[in-house]
């Protein structure tokens, strides 16, 4: 079995923000030590709330946002705190799929020059000549047309524009790529074929997704393996199969439960878990396990500490229901 192309241990990212004349400075924390790793060719899906830390995560890896603790592994070598050279050959490894198509794309520069522009920077050919031929190559592997080069953002839609992102992205021919909810500022009739390029684009050139997203089904149709995510934490880990036909967290169960069912007589069968109280603030969670003020079996045990993560089958579970101690 060959190695993680990318481990994270114990990841926080904690964003400080300043007091005024009377408060005090308050510490938001975005993720709170959270674990886990993704293989080769793998495409490992992050769910959860709003707010729930996911793109914070996505950005930590990509180094946008400076890890407050834990270590970050790419390969095998731990990338949390390189810099100069390193920093830049790691960028040329690891790229990102922004969420919103209409902001990641510079509006005064041409196609051309926004997908050629990753090769400048890093050198990649040795003519222009030679970066204008990968740029229509790279079109031509997102569905575009070669001709589409001298155009700018504002000429395309929501769904062409993210297909230039991919180009971008793909430019530098990275190892591992960071979808940060890419489907999600798409019309639906699209969203299905972005996945599917990604896809295709993943079998051709063995690349390993972090797949970011709100929607369940979407998740599940494009991950070998789903983490869930609530405020910060990591509260289960399994193979998509797995969580989706048994989730074993509360809060996994709840989260499923409100997936929209296409089959009118399933969907009036299944039970909804409505979850009670608002999602608490990252700056003052709650204590113990952080889902607890909304978890329909939380205990006394649940208030006193944060439960342990623990293997059940192939799965891992954060929660005092699991927990044999």
């Amino acid at each position: 079995m060959s190695d993680p192309i990318l481990t994270i241990e114990n990841l926080k990212v904690h964003f400080q923000i300043a007091g005024g004349l009377f408060t005090k400075k308050q510490i938001v924390k975005a993720v709170d030590g959270i674990s886990f790793s993704i293989m080769p060719k793998e495409t490992f899906g992050l769910v959860g709330e709003s707010g729930c830390g996911k793109s914070t995560t996505g950005r930590a890896i990509v180094k946008i946002n400076q890890p407050t603790d834990g270590k970050i592994f790419f390969e095998g070598r731990d990338i949390t705190k390189i810099k100069g050279a390193e920093l830049r050959q790691f960028r040329k490894d690891v790229q990102m799929i922004f969420q919103d198509p209409y902001a990641s794309l510079n509006p005064r520069m041409t196609v051309g020059e926004i997908i050629r522009e990753p090769m400048d920077i890093h050198n990649i050919f040795k003519t222009k000549q030679e970066r204008e031929n990968r740029v229509r190559e790279l079109l031509e592997i997102v569905g575009l047309k070669p001709d589409h080069i001298r155009r700018y953002p504002h000429e395309f839609s929501g769904g062409q524009r993210q297909r230039i992102g991919i180009a971008r992205t793909l430019a530098l021919n990275p190892k591992f790529v960071v979808c940060d909810e890419p489907i999600s500022a798409l019309d639906v009739s699209i969203q299905a074929q972005v996945i599917n390029l990604l896809e295709d684009i993943q079998e051709e050139m063995g690349i390993s997704y972090l797949f970011i997203a709100h929607d369940l089904s979407m998740v599940k149709h494009i991950s070998d393996r789903i983490g869930v995510m609530y405020l910060g934490n990591l509260v289960e880990v399994g193979e998509s199969d797995d969580v989706y036909r048994r989730p074993l967290h509360p809060y996994t169960q709840a989260l499923l439960s409100s997936v929209p069912i296409p089959d009118p007589k399933t969907a009036r069968e299944k039970k909804r878990i409505v979850l009670e109280g608002e999602l608490p603030s990252p700056i003052d969670p709650p204590s113990g396990c952080v889902f607890r003020t909304r978890c329909p079996s939380a205990t006394e045990k649940c208030a006193q500490s944060k439960p342990p993560t623990v293997k059940v089958g192939n799965r891992l579970v954060a929660c005092f229901l699991y927990d044999e101690n």
